[in-house]
């Protein structure tokens, strides 16, 4: 079993580079963002509290904040954290956390997690444990939602489509919206009311 990619690995990735993933100028992040914007707004028009689970430099967090009466964003990066910081100045219904998850998961009730591209950076088992973070966090009737990079990569614990196999598999919330592209999956569940 691969070990969890944690603080250290992703310091150093933000250390070589302000924006690793190239969030801010990739067509695949920009679709991927308009999509799941569309997701989140068809299921709902706005959300009281969120929770984002590895924020990172925020790109995606100044997108989400305008459905949402207050975000917290959270990351295991402190470099990555400061970048968003900056980014996200003029929203002060936006709280930035340095959190390691699942074990530092904050108190819910949260109408909404977003867990972006950050679940396969997790074995099998943390990644099962902060499933059941999430389902304990939502408030009734509650949103989880995942959405992952499909591709095959030798260094993370976990593939896209494997994390969202174990969701459906050992969730106790209802998949009520499920998007299979060529380059990403993204799954909406839901806790019941």
């Amino acid at each position: 079993m691969r070990e969890r990619l944690d603080r250290e690995y992703f310091e150093s990735l933000y250390e070589r580079s302000r924006d690793p993933w190239d969030f801010e100028t990739s067509g695949y992040e920009r679709e991927k963002y308009t999509r799941t914007l569309g997701v989140l707004a068809q299921h709902q028009r706005s959300y009281g509290r969120a929770l984002e689970v590895g924020c990172s430099i925020g790109v995606f967090t100044a997108m989400l904040a305008p459905l949402c009466e207050e975000v917290l964003a959270v990351d295991v990066s402190e470099r990555a954290l400061a970048v968003a910081r900056a980014r996200l100045k003029d929203s002060p219904h936006v709280r930035l956390e340095p959190r390691r998850l699942p074990e530092e998961m904050p108190g819910g009730p949260f109408d909404l997690i977003v867990a972006s591209e950050v679940l396969y950076y997790w074995p099998r088992d943390l990644m099962l444990a902060a499933l059941r973070r999430f389902e304990e966090a939502l408030a009734p009737g509650g949103v989880l939602l995942a959405i992952h990079w499909r591709g095959e990569t030798k260094t993370y614990p976990l593939q896209g489509d494997e994390v969202h196999e174990l969701l459906s598999e050992n969730t106790r919330l209802t998949n009520t919206a499920r998007i299979v592209e060529p380059e990403y999956r993204l799954d909406l569940f839901e806790a019941a009311l």
